[in-house]
C-alpha cells in the first residue's frame, strides 16, 4: 500500500499526529527508532485508519507516494540533524522533509538552505495544542517554500483545529518563519501563565482567598473578556484537591517551574532584534528564579521584607482582573511587535491578522481576544503596536487605574508581580514624552565617546568632556 505521508518518531506527539492524519483519511507510514513504539501504536490504534508499518527509514521512504512527505517528530537539535542526514540519500528532488518539533528557527533556516541545494524541500512546522491538540486538531504554523506548502498544506489544514469553519493553519513564510512564529507563541504563553500565577498569588496572599474559591472566580472571569483556554484550566487546577492529603493540589506541588527552551529562545531572539519583550522576559526569569530553591530558602532567613499592611479596596478582585487583562494585552502586543521586527530582519512577509487567526483554536494561548486582534490587523490600517488599535487603547486605558492600584498594593505587601509591574512600565514608557535614555546617551558619550544626537538640529555630536566641554560634529572626533 502506498502511503501519502510518513511519520518518524512515535512518542506521544508523533503518534497522535499520525493518528490524526489517519483519522482524516490519509494513509500513513509509521516508523520509530525502537520498533516497540510502532507496535504499540498499531496495536492500540491501528483500526483508526490506514497505516503502513516501516521497520527502517528505507522502508518508510519506499512506502511513500511521490513527492514523498516525511514528518519528523524527534527531539529538537542534533537528533533532527541525524535523521535528516539518514534521510537525504534516500530522497529525490521535490521530496519534502517536515520538522514538526520545537526546533530553533535558526536551525530550520540552516537546514532549509542546505537541503535546497539537493532539491529537497524542508518545512519547519510549529505545532501547538499539546497531546490532545495533536490528536484532535492543533494550531499549525508551517514555514518553508510556497511550493512545498502547495503539497503539504492541504493535509495540514485538514488535521488542524478549526474556528468558524476556518482551519487554524496557513502558510507563514519562507525558511524558519513557521518555527519563529511558534517560538513567539510560546513566549506569549510563558507570560500568560505567569500573569495568571501572579493574579492567583495576589488573591490568596493579598486578599486571603483560598484556591477553591479562586476556582469560582476564574470560572466567572472565563465568561468575559479574559475567556481563554488557560483561564479555563486554571479554574480546574485550583479546584483540584490532592487525594492523598486533602489539601489544595497547588499546595503539594513544588513551586519550581521548568522550561524546555522556547521561552528563553524568544527572549534571546528579541534581544538580537532589539525588540522590548519585557513582560515575556520577566516570565522566563520568574521561572528561573523559582528554580533557585536553595537561594530562596537562604533568602527567607537573611533578607528583610519590611512589608506594609494595606487596606485593600472592596473591589480588589475586580482590580486584579483588570490588571491581569491589561498585562495579558501587553504580552500579545510585545509578541506581535517582535514578529514585525523579525519580518523586517529576515525578509518574511508575516501577516499578523492571519497569525492571530491561527491562535484562535487548537493552541495553548487560544483566547476570546484573538478575534479582536485579528480584526485590528485586518482593518486595512494596521496599528504599529497592538495597543494603538482603538479598541485596545480604550480597553487598556480603562484598566490603568486598577492596574496601578494592584501593582502598588503588591509592592507594599511584598508579593512579587514581575510581569504585572514590567508590563505597566512598558505601557508607561511607550506613552512617556521623555525617557531617561537621554542621560544614558550622555554617560556613554563621556566614558566612551559613543556620540549622541540633539533634538534641536540634525547631526551626530560629541562633547569634549576631558577638554573645554565644547561640542563637535561626530566626524571631527576621529
Amino acid at each position: 500500500m502506498s502511503a501519502q505521508i510518513g511519520v518518524t518518531g512515535l512518542a506521544v506527539m508523533g503518534a497522535n499526529l499520525a493518528r490524526n492524519l489517519a483519522r482524516n483519511g490519509y494513509t500513513v507510514a509509521v516508523h520509530n527508532r525502537t520498533a516497540a513504539k510502532t507496535d504499540a501504536l498499531l496495536e492500540a490504534h491501528g483500526n483508526e485508519g490506514d497505516f503502513v508499518r516501516a521497520d527502517s527509514l528505507e522502508e518508510l521512504v519506499d512506502s511513500l507516494e511521490k513527492p514523498r512527505r516525511v514528518l519528523l517528530m524527534v527531539k529538537a537539535g542534533a537528533p533532527v540533524d541525524s535523521v535528516i542526514e539518514q534521510l537525504t540519500p534516500l530522497l529525490d528532488t521535490d521530496d519534502i522533509i517536515i520538522d514538526g518539533g520545537n526546533s530553533h528557527f535558526a536551525d530550520t533556516r540552516r537546514r532549509e538552505a542546505a537541503l535546497a541545494e539537493s532539491g529537497i524541500h524542508f518545512v519547519g512546522v510549529g505545532v501547538s495544542g499539546g497531546e490532545e491538540g495533536a490528536l484532535l486538531g492543533p494550531s499549525i504554523m508551517p514555514g518553508g517554500s510556497r511550493k512545498s506548502y502547495d503539497s503539504v498544506g492541504p493535509m495540514l489544514e485538514k488535521i488542524a483545529a478549526t474556528y468558524d469553519g476556518e482551519p487554524c493553519c496557513t502558510w507563514i513564510g519562507t525558511d524558519g518563519a513557521g518555527h519563529f512564529v511558534k517560538m513567539v507563541h510560546n513566549g506569549i504563553e510563558y507570560a500568560d501563565m505567569q500573569v495568571i500565577g501572579e493574579a492567583s498569588d495576589l488573591l490568596r496572599h493579598g486578599a486571603g482567598i483560598e484556591p477553591a474559591r479562586q476556582a469560582d472566580i476564574f470560572t466567572d472571569w472565563n465568561s468575559g473578556p479574559l475567556s481563554s483556554f488557560l483561564i479555563e484550566i486554571t479554574a480546574e487546577v485550583l479546584r483540584h484537591e490532592d487525594p492523598a492529603t486533602g489539601k489544595p493540589f497547588i499546595d503539594v506541588v513544588v513551586d519550581s517551574a521548568g522550561q524546555k527552551g522556547t521561552g528563553r529562545w524568544t527572549v534571546v531572539s528579541a534581544l538580537e532584534l532589539g525588540s522590548p519583550v519585557s513582560g515575556i522576559a520577566e516570565s522566563v526569569f520568574a521561572r528561573a528564579l523559582s528554580s533557585q530553591r536553595s537561594q530562596r530558602a537562604e533568602a527567607q532567613e537573611l533578607l528583610a521584607g519590611h512589608e506594609v499592611d494595606v487596606e485593600l479596596p472592596e473591589n480588589f478582585v475586580e482590580d486584579v482582573r483588570q490588571a491581569l487583562f491589561a498585562s495579558k494585552l501587553v504580552s500579545y502586543a510585545q509578541g506581535l511587535d517582535m514578529l514585525t521586527g523579525a519580518a523586517q530582519e529576515y525578509g518574511w512577509e508575516l501577516k499578523l491578522d492571519e497569525i492571530a487567526k491561527l491562535w484562535r483554536a487548537g493552541c495553548i494561548i487560544r483566547a476570546e481576544l484573538l478575534d479582536d486582534i485579528t480584526k485590528a490587523y485586518a482593518s486595512g490600517s494596521e496599528p504599529s503596536n497592538l495597543l494603538f488599535a482603538p479598541a485596545f487603547a480604550e480597553a487598556i486605558g480603562a484598566a490603568v487605574p486598577a492596574w496601578r492600584r494592584v501593582v502598588a498594593a503588591a509592592v507594599q505587601l511584598g508579593i512579587p508581580v514581575p510581569v504585572f509591574s514590567s508590563s505597566l512600565a512598558y505601557y508607561d514608557a511607550l506613552r512617556r514624552k521623555r525617557l531617561p535614555a537621554a542621560l544614558t546617551q550622555g554617560l556613554r558619550d563621556l566614558f566612551g565617546a559613543h556620540t549622541y544626537q540633539r533634538n534641536d538640529k540634525e547631526g551626530t555630536f560629541h562633547t569634549l568632556w576631558g577638554g573645554d566641554l565644547s561640542e563637535v560634529e561626530a566626524a571631527d572626533t576621529h
